[in-house]
């Protein structure tokens, strides 16, 4: 009978062990190495909104009936809802390496709801769905859904400064279906081609008919600019809508930035043309304001909000506190319609061109 030593006890039981753990540990390594290219990302927001000279309740005592009214609020998408109300939960799941990647964008709520308003049954809680290659550092192909190019804010409230959204965003395409190119020119210069389906048909082509998208990228250390294209039929009648935008923002200082779009969107003859500046200034690590004056037109044959020849003027003042992923923004909105156009009820039920209103928001980034 042999003796086992301590050496043998090493490479009988020991060394196996530690080779075992070894490459446990490097499969460990490489598992982690594998799903750190996945990300979730997203927001939950909820907002207090009431209006100084407005209706701001649904129900109302009219003699002896009760009627159903609607509460003042300004003609553009989100946040209009009076008193205590809720935005929309919104989880991103994605997932990137050298070549490849997908991100599927999901929201809840009526912030959500109201983004994808001509999606049906599953598919309105989609609100970016799509999968890119890049075939090189200068060319990368996307098929599937994604949030527009058009215009300087977004349907996610984490990434604008207002709350509230302006009347250029609200009346231009929320997201496009369909497959595009993105160029890398230079270090500086960007462009983008797309063939899509009608504007905010996300879910499928209903009518057969496409449209057709462009944008060209100017971007350096201190800002960036984009002259973004639209072009294509957006509904069974064969006149076909053309927008054309530029959005552009600068640092002109450590504390202030001073953002700009303005647009012009065009269908026979009915559409609207509008401009907005976004001066934002940094007054703390943690606080901020910010001002968006827009003036927004509609064309003289036909208007998307209140009608022909209709002009409006909206001044919006928000503040925005952070600590860690909660953002406190408090705002208040100045709305004015042109030539006493009856756009909203005060609160004798009478109507009124003018709307001010102040709402607070609660915005959790993760």
């Amino acid at each position: 009978m042999h003796a086992i030593t301590f050496s043998k006890l090493i490479k009988i039981f020991i060394v196996p062990c530690l080779l075992v753990f070894s490459f446990s540990l490097q499969a460990q390594e490489e598992e982690n190495e594998e799903t750190s290219k996945f990300s979730i990302s997203g927001s939950v927001d909820a907002y207090f909104r009431t209006n100084f000279n407005g209706l701001n309740q649904s129900e109302e005592i009219v003699g002896s009936d009760a009627v159903t009214l609607d509460p003042a609020a300004p003609a553009t998408s989100f946040a209009n809802d009076p008193g205590f109300a809720i935005g929309m939960a919104n989880v991103i799941l994605g997932y990137e390496n050298d070549k490849v990647g997908f991100v599927a964008d999901l929201v809840f709520g009526p912030r959500g709801e109201d983004a994808v308003f001509l999606s049906q049954g599953s598919a309105q809680i989609v609100n970016q769905l799509y999968a890119y290659y890049k075939v090189n550092d200068a060319l990368k192909f996307t098929l599937g859904n994604w949030n527009t190019y058009l215009g300087y804010e977004v349907i996610s409230p984490v990434a604008n400064f207002n709350y509230s959204t302006s009347y250029m965003f609200s009346y231009g395409p929320f997201s496009h279906t369909g497959i595009k190119a993105d160029f890398s020119f230079d270090d500086n210069w960007t462009g983008m081609l797309a063939i899509m389906n009608p504007t905010d048909y996300t879910e499928y082509n209903p009518i057969g008919k496409y449209s057709f998208g462009g944008q060209l990228g100017y971007s350096v250390d201190g800002g960036s600019a984009f002259l973004n294209l639209l072009y294509g039929e957006q509904s069974l009648s064969d006149d076909s809508l053309f927008q054309i935008d530029l959005t552009t923002g600068w640092d002109l200082t450590d504390s202030f930035y001073l953002g700009l779009n303005t647009t012009y969107q065009d269908t026979d003859g009915t559409g609207f043309y509008g401009a907005a500046v976004y001066p934002q200034l940094s007054l703390t690590d943690n606080f901020g304001l910010g001002l968006r004056a827009e003036y927004f037109k509609e064309l003289e044959d036909g208007g998307v909000v209140y009608g022909a020849n209709t002009s409006i003027t909206a001044f919006t003042l928000t503040g925005s506190f952070q600590t860690g992923g909660l953002i406190i923004k408090p705002e208040l909105r100045l709305d004015s319609v042109s030539d006493n156009y009856p756009a909203f009820l005060d609160r004798d039920l009478q109507p009124n061109s003018d709307l001010a209103s102040f709402l607070v928001a609660a915005i959790y980034a993760f």
